[in-house]
């Protein structure tokens, strides 16, 4: 262990902690890290006494004072050098009231600080003092849990999790990102206090739920979310996909499990987060559409149209961005079932060019999310619809190449429509509008300036309308 801790910021603050006597260690992530392989450049120092103090007496050692920033509020401080983010705080013991998540903080011993930290992989220390450099104290068997791929609260799980629901997520986050398994105690005191997450800030549920989606196999997450009961109370719309209605013997898929199958494809081809939310919502709106038809059996006719709807009440929900972020989920949700139903038949150029006009620049991630909603376990069936997807994404460069209609704007505007004909705002001149957009993509003409005015003309003259005389 010692030889991780040979670098000149360890020696710099091993110094500093002699000239002061002070005994502090490198706790949590940081340790954590170095026995799972995995590079980190964020370190956490527990200082017995004043983390705040200490980091400034690192700061004047190396010379740079504007390094540090200060949290008086939290008692801890942080300081880049090189390229890491130190951050000190001194050893404390915590107490919750029931209402918050938000604790009590004394100051207490280096035993104290292990004891309040989340899970036994987490309360990992090595001592940065002189006496004992680079020695490991691993008082709750952190090593052994890392070792057999466990998460374990160090202390009772239930008080644990009671005091800070939101670790009730990261148990689930962390099983999720390393692959670990969540132990017994553990996993049955997250069910039983499942309720508690209402104390927590969305926004904190929502930063874990995005670490959940950005795991390399997320499917893991959301399962242990639902085995839990915290996928209902976070995420009722996406619990709501679960389980298979029949009738009169005619069953459906159950779509929540097709809907972490298409996640987990989709998360080998992309590592673009909102993408990975439009697959995990790509879906939602079929609940609300479910019907059973005597001939056909079931259907969910609209849902794109229905879940694109439900996009900006989770989004508000979730305290996620309102924003460009937001539309792009939408849309995508929104057009996910065009380019499926393109490969299933003869293409032809008009339905290309309304496909790539519609999705824009969102066109490729529209395609690998459908891609990846092919889930069958026929293999045949699986090559037949990539083998259609591949020629619609030969098509889609051919006609962009050819007709330029990706986020085109039509090249005759609504000001110069009321010009030419004199005409004020209103309904005429969205009916000439839509008709020259409408004839580039349907091929009528090109999307040219000229040939779109001569096209213009006679649309208006059908109208009845005629050009204003100058």
């Amino acid at each position: 262990m010692k030889e991780h801790f040979d670098k000149k910021v360890f020696r710099i603050i091993s110094d500093i902690a002699a000239q002061n006597d002070t005994e502090l260690y490198v706790v949590g992530g940081y340790v954590r890290d170095i026995f799972l392989n995995r590079p980190s450049c964020d370190i956490d120092i527990v200082v017995a006494g004043s983390g705040i103090e200490f980091a400034q007496k690192v700061a004047e050692a190396i010379g740079d004072r504007k390094k540090i920033s200060v949290f008086r509020n939290f008692g801890t401080a942080m300081l880049k050098f090189d390229r890491y983010e130190i951050e000190f705080v001194g050893a404390r013991k915590e107490s919750y009231r029931k209402n918050s998540r938000k604790p009590v903080v004394e100051n207490g011993t280096i035993e104290d600080d292990q004891r309040r930290r989340d899970f036994t992989i987490n309360t990992l220390a090595v001592s940065l003092e002189k006496n004992n450099y680079g020695e490991l104290t691993d008082p709750f068997n952190g090593l052994d849990d890392l070792n057999n791929k466990i998460i374990r609260t160090p202390l009772d799980p239930a008080s644990t999790f009671s005091d800070d629901p939101l670790r009730m997520m990261r148990a689930i986050r962390f099983a999720s990102q390393l692959k670990f398994s969540i132990e017994q105690r553990t996993f049955e005191a997250i069910a039983a206090n499942r309720d508690r997450i209402g104390i927590v800030s969305k926004e904190r549920i929502t930063d874990e739920l995005n670490k959940i989606l950005m795991s390399p196999k997320p499917s893991k997450g959301f399962s242990l979310m639902d085995e839990t009961g915290l996928l209902e109370v976070i995420l009722p719309e996406v619990h709501a996909m679960k389980g298979v209605d029949v009738m009169k013997g005619r069953g459906h898929k159950d779509n929540y499990h097709h809907t972490l199958k298409v996640l987990d494809n989709l998360c080998r081809k992309s590592d673009n987060l909102w993408l990975r939310w439009a697959a995990l919502l790509h879906d939602v709106g079929k609940p609300q559409t479910k019907k059973y038809n005597t001939e056909t059996g079931w259907t969910f006719h609209a849902h794109d149209h229905a879940g694109a709807r439900m996009i900006p009440s989770v989004f508000r929900k979730l305290r996620l961005p309102l924003n460009d972020k937001m539309k792009y989920v939408q849309k995508l949700v929104l057009l996910h079932l065009r380019p499926i139903s393109l490969s299933g038949s003869e293409i032809t150029d008009s339905a290309v060019r309304r496909l790539l006009y519609e999705a824009g620049d969102e066109i490729d991630d529209l395609m690998t999310l459908c891609e990846a909603d092919i889930t069958s376990k026929n293999r045949q069936t699986v090559r037949r619809h990539m083998n259609n997807f591949t020629i619609v994404r030969q098509k889609l460069k051919e006609i962009e190449e050819k007709d330029a209609v990706r986020n085109f704007q039509p090249p005759v505007k609504g000001d110069e429509i009321m010009k030419i004909f004199g005409l004020s705002p209103g309904r005429e001149v969205g009916i000439i509008k839509k008709a020259i957009k409408d004839a580039i993509l349907d091929g009528l003409i090109r999307n040219d300036r000229d040939e779109a005015i001569r096209y213009m003309k006679e649309k208006a003259r059908e109208m009845g309308i005629e050009p204003k005389q100058v």
